[in-house]
Parts: structure tokens; C-alpha cells; sequence
């Protein structure tokens, strides 16, 4: 509730006609709450036909703060308790804790209405098997459109062929609306992503991990320091950095496989130039997307060839 940054209902609903274009005003914080219209996420015979709008802890919410370009407000810690914008009435407090005392403190206002049993789909963690929780940090993104139209090209044209050719179907379906890929991932095990955060005293002192401008790129940390200094123009010696503790998503690590593991960048290895590009791949449809069209557009955008003409 205190990420609520609207509350949505049916545009053909008569009984909120009255409220199109004001706000409300949220009970805790006095937040000002836009009311929009949404035919698609609101269903009017289902409770109240009103829908509260959380965009950072619910994926269809998240979907609908975009359509209406809301406000994104992460309620939660990375330790899973209120933050500050719980106020200090709730700050600290474990989420179902919080949960508890907002309907206690509903109640004492008179604004609560009662509660009934709701079925749902909740994502559980496969290890503690407690309630996974939507949970907005920065991320790394690749912007693979241009990878994947040479890698649609290259079945078009038949310098890649799939057999059978049924499969061209989903690869086309897959490539041609596929959207900006997240690269990573708050796991343990994997390749850490080469990413390193800069601190400089009297130029960054605090840095932040959402601006890209406090980023700096490098195959080591020597590499990262060097950029760093050349980029804020100080010598390098003022340089503190801190790599992402984040590693690459599998498919992106694995998708690198055809070439990395031949002693690549070094174009002029005997392995390289002895084994790559192959052949055939022999592999499962199902990992068509996820594994072979990755290793297809790493190929072409890393090496400018084809991984293999033949899957």
C-alpha cells in the first residue's frame, strides 16, 4: 500500500463515472492518487471494481505504471522490511508485520471494510519456499534488436538452416518481437559481470548505481582504473572502484560458448582458426531461443560468422 501510486477502474463503470480525473488521497502518507481508466487490467465484476496501483512490487501493475507513466516507489529494504517510505510508523517492520498493523490501523481509522478469501498464483522460492517479492534494482540491459534481425536474416536466406524447417516459424516469432534482454542476475555462481562502480573524492563521493555515468566497463580492475582516470580526468591514484557483485545471465555466458571457450579474442589461436565456425549443432528444440539464437547473435555481432550453418 505504500507504493500505491494510483487506483484504477473500468472506464464503462457507472459507479465511478463521477471520479474520472480526480485524485485520492492516501490514508498514511497524503501521497495525491491519480484515478486512471483501464479497461484491460480492471475487471468490474470482480470486488470493488477499483484496482490499486502498486508498479514496483507487481508485475501487472508494473506493466500499467508504464501505459500511464506512474510513479515507481520501492517500499522495501534488499533485507525485506519497509524503508522509509513506510513512515515511522512502519519503517523496520518485516512485510507481513506491516501488513497486520495497516489493517489494525485501518480499522482504528474506520477505513476498513472487511476482507475476503482471494485464490491466486504466488511465486515460491524453490529453496526457503517463502512468497517471492517483485523487487525493482538496476539492472544490466543489451539492446539486441540489431543482432537479432541479422540473425532472422541469416535463416531467410539460408546461410542458416534449421531442421526441420517448422522450427524457422518460432524463430522468427522469438527474434522479430523480441525486446531489450536483462544480462543480469543476483545469483552466486557464474561470470561477474566486468562492471565497476567509481568513487573519486570531490567528484563522485557517493556514487550511484543507477547512473550510467558512474560506470565504467573493463577485462580488469587495471583496466578499470585506467578508464575511470582518463574519463573524470584525474590521475589514478583517486580512483576507488567497486565491481558488481551481479553475475551474467546463463543464456548470455553460454551463448559466447562457440568462440570463448577456443581461446577468443585471440582470432589468430590455432584453435580458433581450426575450430570455429562448425558445422552442425545437434541440440532440443526447446532451447531453440534461449541457447541457439543467442550463440547465433553473439557469433555474428563478436566475430561477424555464423557459429555453425547447420542445426
Amino acid at each position: 500500500m505504500f507504493g500505491d501510486t494510483a487506483v484504477a477502474v473500468h472506464p464503462n463503470d457507472p459507479r465511478y463515472t463521477h471520479f474520472h480525473g480526480k485524485k485520492l488521497k492516501h490514508p498514511f502518507n497524503g501521497r495525491l492518487l491519480p484515478i486512471i481508466l483501464d479497461s484491460e487490467l480492471v475487471d468490474m465484476e470482480f470486488g470493488t471494481g477499483a484496482v490499486k496501483i502498486t508498479p514496483a512490487h507487481d508485475h501487472n501493475d508494473f506493466a500499467c505504471g508504464k501505459k500511464h507513466n506512474l510513479e515507481f516507489i520501492n517500499i522495501f529494504t534488499r533485507s525485506g522490511e519497509i524503508n522509509e517510505q513506510g513512515g515511522e510508523q512502519f519503517k523496520g517492520l518485516k512485510r507481513f508485520d506491516a501488513r497486520y498493523k495497516l489493517i489494525e490501523e485501518l480499522t482504528k481509522m474506520s477505513m476498513f471494510e472487511g476482507h475476503e478469501p482471494n485464490p491466486m498464483r504466488l511465486g515460491l522460492c524453490s529453496r526457503s519456499n517463502d512468497v517471492i517479492e517483485p523487487f525493482l534494482i538496476p539492472q544490466w540491459w543489451v539492446d539486441n534488436k540489431d543482432m537479432a534481425k541479422r540473425s532472422v536474416d541469416a535463416v531467410r536466406n539460408k546461410d542458416l538452416k534449421l531442421v526441420p524447417e517448422f522450427h524457422e516459424k518460432t524463430w522468427f516469432q522469438w527474434l522479430e518481437n523480441i525486446k531489450d534482454w536483462c544480462i543480469s542476475r543476483q545469483l552466486w555462481w557464474g561470470h561477474r559481470i566486468p562492471a565497476y562502480l567509481v568513487t573519486i573524492e570531490g567528484v563522485i563521493d557517493i556514487p550511484n548505481t543507477a547512473n550510467q555515468d558512474h560506470w565504467v566497463v573493463a577485462k580488469s580492475e587495471q583496466e578499470a582504473k585506467t578508464k575511470a582516470a582518463t574519463k573524470f580526468n584525474v590521475s589514478e591514484d583517486k580512483v576507488t572502484l567497486s565491481q558488481d557483485p551481479d553475475v551474467l545471465d546463463t543464456w548470455f555466458s553460454s551463448g559466447l560458448l562457440p568462440f570463448s571457450s577456443l581461446h577468443w579474442p585471440n582470432a589468430d589461436h590455432p584453435d580458433v582458426q581450426n575450430f570455429f565456425p562448425t558445422a552442425l549443432l545437434e541440440t532440443g528444440h526447446d532451447i531453440l531461443f534461449f541457447w541457439v539464437a543467442r550463440m547465433v547473435m553473439m557469433s555474428l555481432e563478436l566475430t561477424d560468422q555464423l557459429p555453425f550453418n547447420t542445426v
